[in-house]
């Protein structure tokens, strides 16, 4: 027990040391004041070099006008970006998503970029990801620049040993599909009485994410608007993904149990080991770690993700935006459009696994090969849509504090459909109504 708990010490002095470590950088950057200070959040190797290469070529063609990149972390730009507001210590650039950019716009922390951008820019990236990061009333919070889907990553090999034809984007499974394809892949594999192959897997412990997405293919859509608040309701509609996982996972019992409690990155270690026959709820990002890290005899590929009564679900784009107390704002908008030109997007989506918004990068080669599944992967866009919780103040918190928690407690069987909806409403919206002003 004594060992267990300095491990436990030991992650929550690194945590705090990566968060600390990343508002230092900023405030330092602060004395460099003829610098154009740019916070990424770009984490996977390849794309971290790209970044870097970008910032290289821009300050060498502008020397009186550089960026300093700050490599950022998604664990603790929440909390920074917050405090810095405040502040007013900001980056003049930053990296984010537009799942919470939104909601910093309508708390008057950002610059409205709409003015600033050029026709060319604003007709080449696809109208789903600019309704991504624009307001009712026309303001447009940040540039979207890469879009995530969902997709289904399978083992080709279980699937030609039991002569599975995988579903084409023409021809998309539905969760049924998954549910029978699932079932009759989960297999005693070495005849010793226990299951060693599973069907299917995910990573369900932190969920939300991937529930909310997913159940705007039934018509859920758990945040609305009621008389101009946000409130979170549960209705038949949310409950469907629901319903269906605890059934593959309690009654069908073809979802590996451990999927419970781990994370999409855990998960996608049993499957380079052939423990599971697809994982579900992965985004484009995943098939970097497959190249990365797989065995070089591990034959994957990838689907389009299943639907419910429509072929849609929701994204989240990655964006640059700018805070409205830089005070290197048109150069920090130059830096943007140069980054997110369609060859340097290409390079940053491309270097991610990520989709890029442009429609002249969607048309490029490289996007469209049957390899490693880019084709299936950039023709999803197509039914791409916004989610309503867009702008919904105290977002985070609610995904963070409500939703995963509880979706956690109702996936390992601690609560009934019931009585988890009562509990996201009820305590969904006591978070809201912290944020939102009585008329």
């Amino acid at each position: 027990m004594k060992y267990k708990s300095l491990i436990k010490f030991g992650v929550l002095l690194i945590v705090a040391y990566q968060g600390y470590a990343f508002f230092v950088n900023f405030s330092s950057s602060e004395q460099n004041t003829d610098k154009i200070r740019f916070a990424s959040l770009a984490w996977q190797e390849q794309s971290i070099q790209a970044n870097k290469e970008i910032v290289s070529e821009w300050n060498r063609a502008n020397p009186d006008r550089n960026v300093e990149y700050i490599q950022g972390s998604w664990n603790s730009i929440y909390d920074y970006l917050i405090t810095s507001f405040e502040t007013e210590v900001v980056p003049d650039v930053f990296h984010y998503e537009s799942s919470i950019i939104v909601d910093f716009a309508n708390r008057g922390y950002l610059k409205d970029l709409a003015p600033l951008i050029s026709n060319e820019m604003k007709k080449d990236i696809v109208d789903v990801a600019w309704s991504s990061v624009t307001s009712p009333s026309g303001e447009i919070s940040g540039i979207p620049f890469m879009l995530e889907s969902f997709i289904i990553l399978y083992n080709k090999e279980i699937f030609d040993n039991n002569d599975i034809i995988p579903p084409s984007k023409e021809n998309p499974w539905t969760w049924d599909n998954v549910k029978t394809v699932g079932t009759q892949l989960t297999q005693d594999t070495n005849g010793d009485g226990i299951i060693d192959q599973w069907g299917t897997a995910m990573g369900l412990r932190n969920s939300a994410n991937f529930i909310l997405n997913h159940s705007i293919s039934f018509g859920g859509s758990f945040f609305k608007i009621e008389d101009g608040k946000y409130v979170v309701r549960v209705g038949d509609e949310e409950k469907a993904l629901l319903k269906i996982i605890i059934e593959m996972n309690r009654d069908l019992k073809c979802l590996a149990p451990e999927s419970i409690g781990k994370n999409v990155t855990e998960i996608l270690s049993g499957f380079m080991q052939g423990r599971y026959a697809m994982i579900l709820g992965m985004g484009n990002w995943s098939r970097q770690q497959l190249i990365e890290n797989a065995p070089n005899n591990f034959n994957w590929g990838v689907l389009p993700a299943p639907i419910g009564k429509y072929s849609r679900s929701g994204i989240n784009s990655q964006t640059f935006s700018i805070p409205q107390k830089s005070k290197k704002q048109k150069d920090a908008f130059d830096f943007i459009e140069f980054a997110l030109n369609s060859k340097n997007m290409a390079k940053l989506a491309y270097s991610d696994w990520m989709i890029p918004t442009r429609k002249s990068c969607m048309e490029m080669p490289q996007f469209n090969t049957l390899d490693d599944g880019w084709k299936i992967v950039t023709s999803s866009v197509d039914d791409l849509t916004v989610g309503p919780w867009l702008g919904a103040p105290g977002y985070v918190e609610w995904k963070g504090r409500v939703a995963n928690p509880i979706l956690q407690e109702l996936f390992a069987g601690r609560l009934s459909i019931e009585e988890a909806s009562k509990r996201i409403e009820f305590e969904s919206n006591l978070v809201l109504s912290r944020y939102q002003k009585d008329k």
